[in-house]
């Protein structure tokens, strides 16, 4: 074999080292190519891929398939046998630690809890609190998958709690989501607390209410009288003596309706902002600093994949987050690689491969239950509200949500 002599590799060491010996198995059956040789045909340097076949990592799916395919391998074989590697070596290297909280949050919103591991959006944060110090009626607008739930609880809430100045703290602070009946189920709601006797902030202090996916008014109430007495009851937070605060978190497409209320019009005219894509140093953090808060760290060229895709992904932060979860799952040791985001399926991939799963897992009842439900593709096309793709939480979740569970109760929401 021409070229420099390759440092031996065990294939029982574990999966890492079984795939470059298959590799380098693979190439001796070609008559052992030079690496030079191998580069022309693959289209990588000889670095990356001896590399490749060096056992100490493995390498990135496209630059397996291309090595095994420059040695005659067949590409969806050694596609297969890369990511079966790459599940064995996560699974060896959790085995026998401790269970750790994941630092990614996936399809799930961020809670009030979750603070620690939110980051990003401080900015954004910042300009909320500004917002509210000067308004007592303010309104958050953004796209679907731009992470305004999350901004709302585990941003805005803890910094609010804990604003320096113990006059300028909330009372009580109220998150509600509108339903079918507003009015009816939150009236209640909009009284403010009384203070004098206990309250968190001074004699004065405000109570805020938090009204996310205020479309809901739109969407879920279909009374139009019951719709304006609720928007009405939000509008006494205006005036200067109610001791109450309101924000609202609406999906940007909804912009539109809330003109069809004038004093909703006028409320808004002066006091709204809107969640806009995360830049790239914003992204950066998303991506590095949970990682980083359970001891963890994120390949250089992994995050900068993930920063330059998501870039370009609009209402992508659920699918990033998603993303990330299925690599820190299939991490190396403290490191999460790029292989392992490959095996997880990418950015576009990830949920898919999620869903397969879960649906292999399906029982016979609860498969024939999934395929009753309606394809995502057919949504009247009569309302607004119904003319977009379904989220990335939705995709994952609606056929499992819409299964029976083996014990007859009914999902948890």
């Amino acid at each position: 074999m021409a070229g420099r002599r390759e440092m031996p590799v065990d294939p029982a060491a574990g999966p890492v080292q079984r795939f470059a010996s298959e590799l380098r198995a693979l190439r001796a059956q070609t008559g052992g190519i030079t690496y030079r040789s191998l580069a022309r045909r693959a289209g990588y340097s000889v670095t990356t891929l001896s590399q490749a076949a060096a056992g100490e990592q493995l390498p990135t799916l496209p630059v397996a398939v291309a090595y095994a395919g420059a040695c005659g391998g067949d590409p969806a074989e050694w596609e297969a046998r890369w990511k079966a590697a790459v599940e064995e070596a996560a699974a060896d290297d959790s085995r026998g630690e401790e269970e750790t909280p994941a630092p990614y949050r996936g399809l799930a919103r961020f809670e009030t809890g979750d603070s620690d591991l939110f980051f990003g959006r401080e900015q954004l944060t910042a300009d909320l609190v500004d917002l509210l110090g000067r308004r007592r009626f303010a309104a958050l607008f953004g796209p679907s998958g731009s992470g305004k739930s999350s901004l709302l609880r585990a941003g805005l809430i803890p910094v609010l709690r804990n604003v320096e100045k113990p006059d300028h703290r909330p009372a009580t602070i109220r998150i509600l989501t509108p339903g079918e009946h507003p009015a009816r189920s939150h009236a209640a709601v909009l009284t403010p607390v009384a203070v004098r006797d206990g309250g968190k902030g001074g004699d004065e202090a405000d109570t805020f209410v938090i009204v996310d996916q205020f479309e809901e008014v739109f969407t879920l109430c279909h009374d139009p009288a019951e719709r304006a007495r609720f928007i009405d009851l939000l509008l006494t937070s205006r005036q200067p003596g109610s001791r109450l605060r309101v924000l609202l978190a609406v999906r940007g497409d909804f912009y539109g309706r809330c003109a069809e209320h004038r004093g909703l019009a006028d409320a808004l005219r002066d006091a709204n902002l809107l969640a806009g894509a995360m830049s790239q140093a914003e992204l950066r953090q998303a991506v590095v600093k949970p990682a980083a808060t359970a001891g963890l760290t994120v390949e250089r060229a992994l995050t900068a994949r993930l920063v330059e895709e998501v870039a370009d992904a609009p209402g992508g932060l659920p699918l990033l987050s998603h993303a990330l979860l299925e690599t820190w799952r299939r991490r190396r040791g403290k490191t999460l690689t790029m292989a392992g985001y490959e095996a997880a399926g990418g950015l576009d991939g990830a949920i898919a491969k999620t869903a397969e799963e879960v649906y292999g897992r399906f029982t016979a009842q609860q498969t024939a239950a999934a395929r009753t439900c309606r394809p995502f593709g057919a949504v009247p096309r009569t309302s607004a509200a119904r003319r977009r793709r379904p989220t990335a939480r939705e995709v994952l979740l609606t056929p499992s949500s819409a299964a029976p569970r083996n014990d007859g109760s009914s999902p948890p929401h």
